[in-house]
């Protein structure tokens, strides 16, 4: 109860009750961090803000991680309310259903822009408004990535190179930002089924897959995930940065 009492973070990327990312935030609560939360339109914000008032987080806002001014208010709103932020947990990714779906080699260069705008350089965006707010007590940075970043896996298309991508500025913003005692990391969960994970060609199969090999059988479940993250909120993880830390019953570790 009390790993994260007196923290004060944001958790980008709620989209319903079963978000890893909602999973996330629940834990984070738990330990004791008051929490900030966003929707991504007004058709998710019906999902989303019984959520929030189940964790009494006040600061709530849209972000549509494109849009700029949305960006920029959310953490503007930050550092009105607390002056400062000890955590960020990133959990947004898209492409283009189409793109996705397809082969890499098919995919097109506006849904390839695309999922790397959103799922990747947003990452970035919220790393440069968080830095400021992070600057005098240092802070935790937290990205959401998956096995394809590092593996071929079925059906993952074009997320795969892009969730490459997300790990490696994963590093870089580690190096960057270290010397302010700002902490970077991504986590690799194994597959969840979650809405973002619907629009996974065959997506039964990887799970199947994964509950078949895994060293630690079972299903994994979005809360397998929350209490990782608030970890790497704490001050137990000071000196972890630049990692990608996975949460897969070791289904990384197999060929």
């Amino acid at each position: 109860m009390t790993l994260l009492a007196g923290k004060k973070g944001l958790i980008v990327g709620i989209a319903n009750r079963d978000s890893i990312a909602w999973a996330c935030a629940r834990a984070m609560h738990a330990a004791g961090a008051e929490i900030g939360a966003t929707w991504q339109n007004d058709k998710a914000r019906a999902h989303v803000e019984p959520l929030l008032d189940e964790i009494g987080a006040e600061l709530r806002m849209p972000l549509d991680v494109g849009d700029d001014e949305q960006m920029r208010a959310l953490f503007d709103a930050a550092a009105v309310r607390w002056g400062r932020l000890d955590f960020v947990l990133h959990a947004v990714a898209y492409a283009p259903r189409k793109d996705l779906q397809g082969r890499v080699v098919d995919s097109s260069r506006e849904g390839f822009a695309l999922a790397m705008d959103i799922s990747c350089h947003s990452f970035i965006r919220m790393a440069h408004l968080a830095e400021p707010l992070m600057a005098a007590s240092g802070g935790s940075l937290m990205t959401l990535s998956y096995l394809g970043a590092s593996e071929v896996m079925p059906h993952y298309g074009i997320m795969g190179p892009v969730k490459a991508a997300l790990e490696s500025t994963t590093r870089y913003l580690a190096a960057e930002l270290g010397p302010s005692r700002i902490r970077v990391n991504a986590v690799s969960p194994g597959p969840i089924a979650t809405r973002a994970a619907s629009g996974i060609a065959a997506f039964d199969e990887l799970v199947a897959d994964s509950v078949r090999r895994s060293p630690i059988a079972g299903e994994l479940q979005p809360d397998d995930v929350g209490p990782l993250c608030a970890f790497l909120a704490s001050d137990g993880a000071r000196a972890i940065t630049g990692c990608t830390l996975y949460v897969d019953g070791g289904h990384h570790i197999l060929n």
